[in-house]
C-alpha cells in the first residue's frame, strides 16, 4: 500500500504530510465530575473526566503530603476499535499508558499548592483510530482546566511518523499500523518544555529531528486550539451570569 501517493504527495486520507487531522473538543461533558472534557483527532475520540482536589482516600498511596497525590486511569471502550475479541480493560498496555498519562500531567499541575489531597484523572477512548495516547493527554489538559486545577502551562501532545521516506504529522490508525517509526511527544506550550517523547522504532538521527520538529509543531497548534476553546468556554459562562 502506498500512504503518499508519489505523484501528488497526499497520504491515504487526502492529508498533506504536514496537516493535522480536525480537531475538536467540548468542555464540561460530565455532569458529576470536578471536570471534564470530549477531545477529537479525526476519528479519534476521547473522553477525561476530573475529581478533585479531594481528601486522600488510601493514605498509604501518598508518598509526600506536602504535595497532592495525582492518580490516573486509562480505559478502551469495548467498542472503541470494532474488535469484539480484544478485551483491553486491565492489560498492560492500559497500565503503560496510565502511567504515561499521569506522568506527563504531573509535569504540569502545580501540586504544592494542595498538599494532602489528591486529584483522580479518568480517561476512556471512546473511538480509536491512531493517536489515542495523544487525544488522551489534550483532553485530560481540557479536563483539569475544568475543574480549575492550577497548572504551570497547558500540556499538549501530537505523534508523528516516518513511512514512504516522508515524515508524517498525526497518524491515524492505518498509518500508525503500517510498521514505520512513530514518535509521540508532549510539551509545556509556552515554557516550549518537552514533558514526554516516546519513539518506537529506530531512526537515523537527522531523521529524528525532523520528525520530532514535526510533532511539536503540530503540539503547539493543538495548544493554539485549546487556549480557544478554554476563552469560548469563559465567555459563554460570562455570557450566562450576565
Amino acid at each position: 500500500m502506498e500512504y503518499v501517493d508519489p505523484l501528488t504527495g497526499f497520504r491515504i486520507d487526502g492529508r498533506r504530510p504536514n496537516e493535522m487531522r480536525q480537531l475538536k473538543a467540548e468542555i464540561g461533558v460530565v455532569a458529576r465530575a470536578d471536570g471534564s472534557a470530549l477531545f477529537e483527532m479525526g476519528n479519534t475520540r476521547v473522553i477525561a473526566a476530573v475529581y478533585g482536589p479531594r481528601e486522600v482516600q488510601n493514605k498509604g498511596q501518598q508518598v509526600n503530603s506536602k504535595e497532592a497525590l495525582v492518580r490516573c486511569e486509562y480505559r478502551m471502550a469495548e467498542f472503541s476499535t470494532g474488535d469484539r475479541r480484544r478485551k483491553p480493560k486491565g492489560d498492560r498496555r492500559s497500565t503503560e499508558i496510565s502511567l504515561v498519562i499521569r506522568q506527563t500531567m504531573e509535569a504540569s499541575i502545580l501540586t504544592h499548592l494542595m498538599p494532602r489531597s489528591q486529584i483522580d484523572i479518568f480517561v476512556q477512548v471512546l473511538q480509536a483510530d491512531g493517536g489515542t495516547r495523544s487525544a488522551c493527554i489534550n483532553a485530560a489538559t481540557l479536563a483539569l482546566a475544568d475543574a480549575g486545577i492550577p497548572m504551570r502551562d497547558i500540556v499538549t501532545s501530537c505523534s508523528a511518523g516516518y513511512l514512504c521516506s516522508t515524515p508524517l504529522l498525526d497518524l491515524n490508525y492505518l498509518e500508525d499500523s503500517a510498521g514505520g517509526a512513530d514518535v509521540t511527544v508532549g510539551i509545556l506550550a509556552k515554557m516550549d518544555k518537552v514533558t514526554l517523547l516516546q519513539m518506537d522504532a529506530k531512526l537515523p538521527m537527522d531523521t529524528f529531528e525532523n520528525v520530532m520538529g514535526l510533532a511539536i509543531e503540530g503540539c503547539k497548534a493543538i495548544a493554539t486550539y485549546i487556549r480557544q476553546v478554554l476563552l469560548d468556554n469563559t465567555k459563554q459562562l460570562e455570557c450566562r451570569r450576565g
